[in-house]
């Protein structure tokens, strides 16, 4: 059996895009091809293998005209902001340069007996289940290490931006990666969970719900497979006394509304000291209110509609909660707003965490914020939730930030900056947001297993 899937547009509820899934068989049957190809592939040179990633990065750079317009009918992202190629490429060059020396072996010594080394070898075939948020960045955080390091890469993309995976693949495989190597496929949830099941794959990596990471560890359960997962996030932002607080403002205001809001690290509660709090407030309402929501198509749009409307409807349902509790809404209902995937950006006060929007994610345009006294209530705040992905921190006083953030259950702690990935840092989380480890020298280990070498050499 096999269904269609189908990608609504946000823009205005039409079919964008279907395609159908595989059967069970033509499923397996992409998986038998990728490890029958994986172990000429891992054979070929590391340089080789970097250089046909990076040709596969800037062929995707080359579409980009057509990507932009693409990815703002699928989820909705204005074109003003020019997708995503350019933290793709970042987080692939960077992967790429770092490949020799991650990958390295370990020397442990060598006498006139004994040599003993350890290496980094490819786990073999790697499946890659991609979000919709940021469908090409995601995906290429493990889709080029793990090429890299001599995996094959089956790719499973959102149905939301249903074509992405074709596009990356197309253009990998027109750069000279071979076909098998890296594969995109259309796979309804049962498939996927029994091809899992049955050892097709020999590490898995997921981004998206905290319901489907832990199915994706249900499938996985009693393999051994090893499952990377980046699930939900509630991440906060701590606006300390001594803040620049213009810069505080702008940051987090952006943080909590770009891409309307649907940022896997974006924004989704704030703290700001009492001394700073009123001003704060009155800044951010500002900004929001200056936001243009529209049709994404149009460059003067800033804020576009949410992806689907179901999700629209779950931070409605949030920001009606929570007002109905004692919340107090700062922005007026845009024109713009029709009941579905338009939605009004939002600034809420009088907010506390027996509100779903400040403890369950959103992964919309709202954000709550609350007045703190002192830096043990800010961690006491921060830390309950059952999230931890990244926090903010504003303050012109490093060592404070340290100490703070040495407090803070959380994947990544920034200071003066927020909503951004850095390639060099290991992308991680904890708590629901799940476990393992992207980019960095720690990604490369996550993609690979290590191999010990114990050599007795024949002495005369």
């Amino acid at each position: 059996m096999t269904q269609m899937l189908k990608c609504i547009s946000p823009i205005d509820g039409s079919v964008f895009a279907e395609r159908e899934t595989l059967t069970a068989e033509a499923a397996a049957q992409v998986a038998a091809r990728a490890r029958a190809a994986q172990v000429a592939w891992a054979a070929r040179p590391l340089s080789e293998r970097t250089a046909l990633v990076m040709a596969g990065v800037a062929a995707v750079g080359a579409m980009n005209d057509e990507i932009v317009p693409e990815l703002a009918h699928m989820m909705g992202r204005p074109v003003r902001y020019g997708g995503e190629f350019g933290g793709f490429n970042e987080r692939a060059s960077h992967m790429a340069a770092i490949a020799e020396d991650a990958l390295a072996d370990v020397e442990v010594g060598e006498d006139a007996t004994f040599k003993r080394y350890i290496k980094r070898v490819p786990h073999g075939v790697v499946l890659v289940v991609a979000p919709w948020n940021y469908p090409y960045m995601t995906a290429i955080n493990t889709v080029a290490p793990a090429l890299i390091a001599g995996n094959t890469v089956v790719l499973k993309h959102a149905t939301q931006t249903l074509l992405v995976g074709e596009r990356m693949v197309r253009a990998f495989i027109a750069a000279g990666v071979p076909e098998d190597v890296f594969q995109n496929v259309f796979l309804d949830h049962d498939t996927t969970s029994a091809l899992i099941a049955e050892r097709a794959f020999d590490f898995v990596n997921f981004t998206g719900s905290v319901g489907g990471g832990k199915a994706m560890e249900r499938a996985a359960a009693g393999t051994f497979t090893g499952v990377g997962l980046e699930l939900g996030g509630k991440d906060p932002g701590y606006v300390m006394d001594d803040a620049d607080l213009d810069a505080a403002v702008d940051t987090l205001i952006d943080g909590a509304m770009f891409n309307a809001g649907q940022c896997c690290c974006g924004i989704e509660r704030i703290y700001v000291a009492a001394s700073l709090y009123d001003a704060f407030v009155e800044k951010a309402v500002a900004i929001v209110k200056g936001y243009k929501l529209g049709n994404p198509m149009d460059p003067g749009t800033t804020l576009g509609p949410m992806a689907n409307v179901r999700f629209a409807a779950e931070v409605r349902a949030q920001i009606a909660e929570a007002v109905a509790a004692g919340a107090k809404a700062h922005i007026e209902t845009f024109a713009e707003d029709d009941g579905g995937a338009y939605l009004t950006p939002q600034i809420l006060t009088n907010v506390t965490h027996d509100m779903r929007v400040m403890r369950d994610e959103s992964f919309g345009p709202v954000v709550g914020i609350m007045p703190v006294k002192d830096d043990a209530e800010a961690i006491e705040l921060m830390n309950d939730s059952q999230f931890g992905l990244t926090a903010s921190l504003w303050t012109a006083d490093l060592e404070r930030a340290t100490a703070v953030g040495d407090q803070i259950e959380t994947g990544t702690v920034f200071m003066n900056r927020a909503d951004y990935l850095d390639p060099g840092l290991c992308w991680t989380g904890c708590k629901d947001t799940g476990r393992g480890g992207g980019l960095s020298i720690i990604g490369y280990h996550n993609l690979t297993r290590p191999k010990s070498y114990h050599m007795k050499k024949v002495t005369s």
